[in-house]
């Protein structure tokens, strides 16, 4: 693995409101001090950086919402962390439609930012209600037309389905609303109840109810024939892409390549096989970061299933015993073949289109069986 073959990935967590189906290590943007969080996160690179090469492969600022960061604060951000190994590397940006006014875009691009990817969730006013979403159906179609006009190297658009009353009808004429805008690359999300949010708290008192799983299964199977009819493939469980157009940071995820994560709640990999979370707050500088540990084997195999399988390469089974020592048992690997879930060329397992959608259900097939193998 080149000492360069790494992204870098940064926590922006603050955002305007909080969506009441979010689990994630995110805070209300009030009173946010953006230049101690510029300050920590340039320190705390400065720190690791020894661990990694020096310019990255892709950089990418999640969340929370990093388009609510004030522009001289992304401005500043970008201008002082490590610039990707190539002219055209990757730099991508989540953001919500209410924050992509024309001067915001322009500020973003000369910031250095070439992708965005945009939490449009539905075309549907009435689901977009549902999903508290700050933004109107026409600021989210208005922000669009702006973004696809806009000397970007690419832009993505995030679909909620299964949601709550939503039926077959209701998605297909949400999904064929945004393809109509022509987007190079689509993330799927189906809805989930997490633990202590809003939602699982109205699920419980009857007054949310999400599809069953068979119409769950529709709703998947549906986006995937509309998305393959607009030409954007699958190339991971969730994310379809135009010829060219795929996240190249999120593909790193995927082929189990290491990642600097940045800011407060961050997750890292590092390339000797370190894994950290950061805590929950800006760190002040000059405190010591945590370097990690390496899982354990099993951990270690276990995440390699679960983060290989979902993508269009596979999971490759000699890089999994070379790892970890573990292997799966051919035993485990046939019937997933003969139920056609699955196919295996030589040392690799694809999922098959049979068996994306039931990608959870494989994975926890195969770690079992290491763990009784084991």
């Amino acid at each position: 693995m080149s000492a360069q073959d790494y992204g870098i990935y940064v926590h922006i967590p603050w955002c305007r409101v909080r969506c009441p189906y979010c689990s994630f290590v995110v805070e209300r943007d009030k009173d946010v001090d953006w230049d101690a969080f510029v300050d920590s996160v340039l320190d705390e690179y400065t720190l690791r950086k020894a661990d990694f090469g020096p310019h990255p492969k892709t950089i990418y600022l999640g969340g929370g919402t990093p388009s609510r960061m004030p522009p001289r604060v992304l401005r500043r951000l970008l201008h002082h962390l490590p610039s990707p190994m190539e002219p055209d590397g990757e730099v991508s940006l989540e953001a919500n439609p209410e924050d992509v006014t024309a001067r915001w875009l322009t500020n973003a691009i000369e910031s250095g930012v070439n992708r965005l990817s945009l939490g449009i969730q539905t075309f549907n006013p009435g689901f977009a209600r549902l999903l508290n979403r700050a933004h109107t159906v026409r600021q989210a179609r208005d922000t669009v037309a702006r973004v696809a006009a806009a000397d970007l190297r690419s832009w993505s658009v995030d679909v909620i389905f299964a949601l709550p009353g939503q039926t077959l009808d209701d998605l297909r004429v949400d999904i064929q609303a945004i393809i109509e805008t022509e987007p190079p690359h689509v993330s799927l999300y189906g809805l989930t109840f997490e633990a202590n949010t809003p939602y699982a708290r109205a699920r419980q008192r009857g007054q949310l109810e999400p599809p069953d799983d068979e119409l769950w299964r529709e709703m998947y199977d549906l986006l995937v024939h509309n998305l393959h009819q607009a030409r954007l493939i699958r190339y991971e469980t969730s994310n379809f892409a135009c010829v060219g157009h795929q996240s190249e940071h999120n593909s790193s995820y995927w082929s189990d390549r290491p990642y600097m994560g940045l800011g407060p709640g961050a997750h890292g990999y590092a390339p000797d096989g370190r894994r950290w979370v950061n805590p929950r707050g800006i760190r002040p500088p000059g405190e010591p970061v945590d370097r990690g540990e390496r899982p354990e084997a099993l951990a270690q195999a276990t995440d390699l299933i679960l983060s290989t399988l979902r993508f269009a390469g596979g999971l490759d089974l000699h890089t999994l015993f070379t790892k970890t020592g573990f292997a799966i048992p051919q035993a485990a690997i046939d019937p997933l073949i003969t139920n056609g879930l699955a196919e295996q060329h030589g040392f690799r397992i694809f999922l098959s289109e049979a068996g994306f959608p039931l990608g959870d259900a494989v994975v926890r097939h195969l770690t079992d069986a290491l763990k009784s193998s084991g």
